[in-house]
């Protein structure tokens, strides 16, 4: 019991632990472990073995053997819910197997009694072939110590034998899967060997038998067949495998026992490998075929934008890769590449958002059927889209119920109309007879009779019948071939095993050479042991496949039927067809706005002459006319920039277009510095003299024209030398802006891809950042002057206030301007119109500020002088500093004056109240007023009369009597108070 349990696997299951010690009713009891085995308890300790009595339902338990014993019988029960094991009614035993090598004799047949391991209690019956004895028992058994019971006998060349030895083909036929082949293929073959058999030119010691087992296009099921060809009797001569995934496997095996594999239905590419699949032969061209057949068609029908979608499997991977090279070579691009493994919904999802057209499909039929249910459901069909698939299917492989698919066999039409399909040519379509004696029509005939009452287009390979057929017979030919080399060496046929290279050499050598014409067409084979062949090429129309041409690829020739029809006008584009559709600026728009620029040129002009011609006139003088003058060609300039601005592709071709930059960008540079620089000079200068301390202001009150023109030509230098420098180093070209495409009305496969040309440069944002960081500053500076001077009244620039004005709406408008045209660059008619408007009001704004008020002066008030009146009032009149220090004092004269005669009324009205006084006292108390006139000061009441400012006999006739007078009316008040008269009454005095 120790020695069962060591072979126990443990491991931890909680779950299954509860459930059960908890079951008390169900479950299985606990079967006895074999002799020499034990039994593997899943999830159960040792403790928990001991102690269990029952197990649940569905629980499983695997047998084991141990040292190199096998298990004979069921090797793993499962506890059903009646409470037994499964197979319970076989015994499992562990038994010790006898060497294999008993199993197999060479040039006879082994049967095992019963079947399986060659284990205790195994009989084996051993005969021979024709042609041949069996020396030794023909009857062995397996002993309890693992061990045969007899010699294992030998089967020897009978040399008196006259009739036909046998030599065997052992064959995988796909008879189910994904491409059931073998339905046809088998028949076919079949059909071959009985002819061959007939032939008395053809091997005619020999008679080929065919082994075959349906692989069901498995690999893993192929890997089991394999097993039992190699290792059961007889020995095969020859492997021949179905499709091309059981193919790889069996050919990439055969070399390590020195077996000629020929293949009827494989096309994957990776076959050809000459290295890993040395002794590999196929009728079947390779896959690749059809991609120089679909390349072709591309470039007929100008494609160059294809997509693919390809089950996972290595034949279709190496197609595609394959294809993906010759398309690369034809400057074809593959845009989207799709793969799947059972489900290709989203697959065909991506395939339709990514907007295919022209799509080659890589799958087999099974899953051809998955796929068109989804294209269905996506709509990736009808007169916009192309299907390439694989013309090897069943001629109605879309009209087979598939429980796989929920689809009808009406949407299954509708999806797969149209599509093309390249194959390669299995069926010689010219009238000849071949090796086998019969036409390909003929073949048919005999292939469908022996089909019985099966529809041929619903049995799978019917396509590829003729391929296998030809198989036979290139087999039967090269084996013909080896006779003779064979027998010159000593050796023949039925000598051959798996460890003799020499005869293989010679089947290799005879297949290489192979020549002949056949069922399927004129059979040979390239350096790899490929097929060469024919490309047929169909187009499924009305629900059925027709023919439209053929291509040969060794030569490259296509002969077109010129049948191929099409669900609309003609083959479709591989894209949605994009046209290219410049913005142009509205004509609308331009004309209105240039009628406004030339109005603004014409103005400017007015304002110019006028200027010029009234520079002699003293009130232009003042205001600096050639300042003013500049700023009027300025302003010219920048209205004329707004042409170039409007001009685009429409007017212009694209060569010259760089040359509509550079005049928009030189244009409105120079514009702006000339306007904007005579400007911001004459702010410049008057906040410069006038907020200067006193004696800075002496000295530069002095104006001197030159420094003012100087100033304005090192601010146009600075713009002409940027500008210069910005065009040697990075010139102005066109951009291409391109916006999102747009879907044009109608039904038409067609985009329309909006673009707008732009003057641009490589380093654009960065020369922008220069220009407009300084004429920024430039514009806040003049911002700043104008306000501070605002209050300051000069003769030497008389409209400086007005050039004030002009800068601040000139300033505003640029600062808003310059960067909502950048972000409605993207908007070609608002960004006009926008910059436009803005340098026409700047302009407008200007001329009309700078230029209308001057005019309209000499118009009102007549000044229109010729240079020599004018020559002659100047030299009449004060300069211009004289004349404005007079006016100053004039205007401080006359405030003093107001002044002192305040001060007069004042005094006269004091003078009359103390008379008044004076008069009352006197009358009231006369000693008073003998004591006032003795003391008193105050001058007679004929000297109120006096004019004010004159005191007669006296050297101060020109002050004013309040100055005269004041010590007189203070030396009374104090005698008054000395005197104490009428005291209480002082008060009135200074009322």
């Amino acid at each position: 019991m120790a020695q069962l349990l060591s072979l126990v696997i443990f491991n931890t299951l909680p779950t299954l632990i509860v459930s059960i010690h908890n079951s008390t009713t169900g479950g299985c009891a606990i079967i006895r472990p074999p002799r020499d085995g034990g039994i593997r308890y899943r999830g159960l300790t040792q403790e928990q073995i001991r102690s269990v009595q029952i197990l649940p339902v569905d629980y499983e338990i695997e047998y084991i053997c141990r040292g190199n014993r096998v298990i004979v019988g069921p090797k793993v029960r499962k506890c059903l819910s009646s409470g037994t094991w499964t197979d319970i009614n076989q015994q499992t035993t562990c038994l010790l197997l006898c060497p294999r090598v008993w199993t197999s004799l060479e040039n006879g047949r082994v049967t095992l009694q019963p079947s399986g391991p060659p284990a205790e209690g195994t009989v084996l019956h051993y005969s021979c072939h024709a042609g041949f004895l069996l020396e030794g028992r023909n009857v062995s058994h397996c002993t309890k110590l693992g061990r045969w019971d007899s010699p294992k006998p030998l089967c020897v060349y009978d040399r008196n034998y006259t009739g036909k030895k046998k030599l065997y083909i052992g064959a995988l036929f796909p008879m189910s899967g994904g491409w059931p082949g073998g339905q046809a293929c088998l028949p076919a073959a079949q059909m071959a060997l009985e002819l061959v058999n007939n032939r008395s030119d053809i091997l005619p010691d020999y008679e080929l038998e065919l082994i075959y087992y349906d692989s069901m296009c498995d690999p893993g099921e192929a890997t089991k067949i394999l097993y039992d060809l190699l290792y059961t009797d007889p020995i095969k001569i020859v492997l021949m495998p179905g499709c091309s995934s059981v193919s790889t496997l069996v050919a990439e095996a055969a070399r390590m026992w020195n077996l000629i594999v020929f293949s009827y239905g494989s096309s994957s590419p990776a076959l050809s490998n000459r290295q890993r699949f040395p002794t590999f032969f196929r009728t079947h061209p390779s896959a690749t075929l059809h991609n120089p057949t679909r390349v072709h068609l591309f470039q007929k029908w100008n494609w160059t934008k294809i997509a693919t979608i390809q089950q996972t499997t290595e034949v279709f991977t190496s197609t595609l890769d394959d294809l993906e090279q010759r398309v690369k070579e034809a400057g074809i691009e593959i845009s989207v590449r799709q793969s799947f493994l059972t489900d290709p919904a989203v697959a065909v999802k991506n395939l339709k958002r990514q907007d295919a057209r022209i799509i080659v499909g890589l799958f087999y039929e099974t899953e051809a059927r998955k796929v068109f249910c989804e294209v269905y459901k996506e709509k990736l069909y009808g007169k916009k889209y192309v299907w390439f698939l694989i013309g090897w299917y069943a001629d109605n492989w879309f009209k087979i119920k598939d429980p796989a698919i929920n689809c009808s066999v009406e949407d299954m039409t509708e999806a797969v109309e149209g599509h093309v399909t390249t194959e390669i040519v299995m069926l010689n379509p010219e009238i000849v007879r071949g090796v086998s004696n019969l036409t390909s029509a003929e073949f048919v005939a005999q292939l469908t009779s022996r089909l019985g009452g099966k529809n041929p287009e619903e049995t799978g390979g019917f396509q590829e019948a003729p391929l296998a057929y030809d198989a036979v017979w290139a087999l039967a030919l090269a084996l013909n071939k080896t006779v003779t080399p064979l027998h010159a060496k000593g050796k023949r046929l039925e000598d051959f095993n798996y460890n003799n290279k020499d005869i293989t050499k010679e089947i290799y050598r005879a297949l290489n050479t192979s020549s002949f014409e056949g069922v399927s067409g004129h059979v040979v084979f390239d350096a790899q042991g490929s097929r060469m062949a024919w490309t047929l090429i169909e187009q499924l129309q009305g629900g059925s496949y027709k023919k439209i041409g053929y291509y040969d690829s060794t030569k490259g020739n296509l002969s077109w039927n010129n049948s191929d029809k099409w669900i609309g006008a003609g083959p479709p584009a591989d894209h949605t067809r994009v046209i290219e559709k410049f913005r142009f600026l509205s004509q609308k728009l331009f004309i209105s706005v240039s009628v406004f620029a030339g109005l603004g040129i014409l103005l400017g002009i007015m304002c110019l002459t006028f200027n010029i011609y009234n520079s002699n006139v003293r009130y232009i003088q003042n205001s600096q006319p050639y300042l003013n003058n500049i700023t009027a060609v300025g302003c010219v300039l920048a209205l004329a920039a707004i042409f170039p601005l409007g001009i685009d592709g429409q007017h212009v071709k694209e060569s010259q277009f760089p040359v509509v930059c550079q005049f928009r960008l030189w244009l409105l540079g120079l514009g702006f510095s000339l306007a904007y620089g005579s400007m911001f000079t004459k702010i410049w200068w008057v906040h410069t003299v006038f907020t200067k301390k006193d004696e800075k202001k002496d000295r530069r009150k002095h104006l001197e024209p030159w420094k003012l023109y100087t100033t304005v030509g090192v601010l146009v230098a600075v713009d002409v030398l940027s500008l210069m420098i910005w065009q040697i180093v990075d010139p102005l070209h066109i951009t291409v802006e391109k916006f999102t495409k747009e879907a044009p009305k109608g039904d038409v496969d067609e985009l329309i891809q909006p673009q707008l040309q732009h003057c641009s440069s490589k380093k654009m944002n960065t020369w922008l950042g220069v220009v407009y960081g300084y004429k920024g500053l430039l514009l806040l500076l003049g911002i700043f002057l104008a306000y501070e001077t605002k209050s300051i009244s000069t003769e030497k620039i008389n409209d400086h206030r007005a050039v004030g004005m002009a800068i601040y709406n000139v300033a505003v408008l640029c600062m808003i301007t310059a960067p909502v045209t950048m972000i409605l660059s993207s908007q070609q008619d608002a960004s006009f119109a926008f910059a436009s408007l803005a340098i026409i009001f700047s302009a407008y704004i200007t001329l009309v500020v700078l230029f209308v008020p001057k005019m309209r002066r000499l118009i009102t008030r007549g000044e229109w002088q010729s240079e020599q009146q004018d020559t002659l009032t100047t030299r009449l009149s004060v300069n211009n500093n004289d004349e404005e220090k007079s006016r100053q004092l004039e205007r401080e004269n006359r405030e003093l004056q107001k002044i002192i005669q305040e001060k007069e009324e004042r005094v006269t009205e004091l003078r009359n109240q103390l008379a008044e006084r004076e008069a009352l006292r006197s009358r009231r108390r006369p000693s008073c007023q003998n004591q006032n006139q003795n003391h008193s000061s105050l001058p007679p009441p004929s000297k109120q009369a006096e004019p004010p400012g004159y005191m007669a006999g006296s050297d101060q006739a020109v002050l004013p009597p309040s100055f005269s007078n004041s010590s007189n009316l203070y030396q009374g008040e104090s005698k008054l108070s000395r005197n104490h008269c009428h005291n209480s009454r002082l008060p009135l005095l200074y009322k």
